[in-house]
């Protein structure tokens, strides 16, 4: 599909991580399938955002495939929507370096996130990591996104990446590039298996889309329920319930119904909440994962498909670059 400038269009990027799990699919992934219905989308995986907090990049590209399989396998269509690795579109880090020329210092170190990444990483705060919202903000005004859907709590980003564009703007005194709107999306916190922090890779709390049945049975059977209910006599608070919750997207109304009930007056123990969780959460996961198979036998039919798409983005991504330098007047 070719793409016009018809609908408004989405930008969207994600750090290779490897294989999704529940919390990805629930927070993002789901919400990137949906918008291809009524946007021009643009999903890319940004391996460059990952140098800046990575030890080793030898599982980077392996990464990228497990991240591309996911998408795929979850409904992104590559017909549709556009699906790309960050590197492969250079172009992006020399907008980056000509965006950093409007940014103030100050203004970077006293971002949210630069403040987390140096919290999580007080041993490797590299100049990337200070310019990381300039590579973020490039990454969407390359593309001319007009929208950027993301959680309220990464507001301040967009608003930044606004700001940029007006910097930019009023400095070469030009309208070409495009302030991007956020549209707020109903981002679930998804908890860990532990029942205390937010699901996650590094801590180990996860449970993977890909995994093998046997394996995400495991995984919730392992997973923390009401932390008051210490015998299966006693009644239990689904109020407070991790497994409960996620009863509620992978379960019936009925099954939802019933187990708030019986759970409250001792009739369900907390093993037997957990097997029917599992049980529903792999019929729900079946299709997803017969899909990502029958792709992962093909391995270069999805690096042909994120080479298609780094050529689609390439056609915009030059186009802006075009304008960009004719703003500033930089010699062609």
């Amino acid at each position: 599909m070719t793409m016009g400038k018809t609908k408004g269009r989405v930008f969207s990027g994600a750090r290779p991580t490897g294989r999704q799990h529940l919390g990805n699919y629930l927070g993002a992934i789901q919400n990137y399938i949906a918008l291809q219905e009524d946007y021009e989308c643009v999903y890319c995986i940004v391996d460059l955002h990952a140098l800046t907090t990575v030890e080793t990049t030898q599982e980077l590209r392996q990464n990228t495939y497990e991240m591309a399989l996911d998408w795929l396998a979850a409904g992104i269509r590559p017909e549709d929507a556009i699906i790309f690795v960050q590197s492969h579109v250079p172009e992006v880090t020399e907008l980056h370096t000509i965006l950093s020329m409007v940014v103030p210092l100050g203004k970077l170190t006293d971002l949210p996130t630069f403040k987390e990444k140096v919290r999580q990483h007080p041993n490797n705060i590299n100049y990337g990591l200070v310019g990381y919202p300039v590579l973020m903000a490039a990454d969407i005004i390359l593309y001319k996104a007009d929208t950027v859907p993301v959680g309220v709590d990464q507001a301040p980003h967009i608003e930044f990446t606004r700001e940029v564009v007006r910097s930019f703007n009023y400095r070469y005194q030009t309208n070409v590039l495009v302030e991007p709107n956020m549209k707020a999306t109903a981002v679930p916190k998804v908890m860990g298996i532990d029942g205390q922090n937010k699901m996650s890779k590094s801590l180990d709390n996860h449970i993977e889309l890909a995994a093998t049945p046997e394996e995400t049975t495991q995984r919730v059977m392992q997973m923390v329920t009401d932390p008051q209910r210490v015998r299966r006599t006693d009644p239990g608070n689904p109020d407070v319930c991790n497994v409960f919750s996620m009863h509620k997207i992978f379960s019936t109304p009925e099954q939802v119904a019933e187990i708030d009930v019986e759970c409250r007056r001792a009739g369900i123990g907390c093993v037997q909440c957990k097997q029917l969780y599992a049980k529903n959460l792999n019929t729900n996961l079946a299709p997803f994962r017969q899909r990502r198979a029958e792709f992962d036998q093909k391995p270069d039919q999805v690096w042909d498909i994120l080479h298609a798409g780094r050529d689609r983005a390439k056609v915009i991504a030059s186009q802006t670059m075009r304008e960009v330098r004719q703003a500033i007047g930089l010699a062609e």
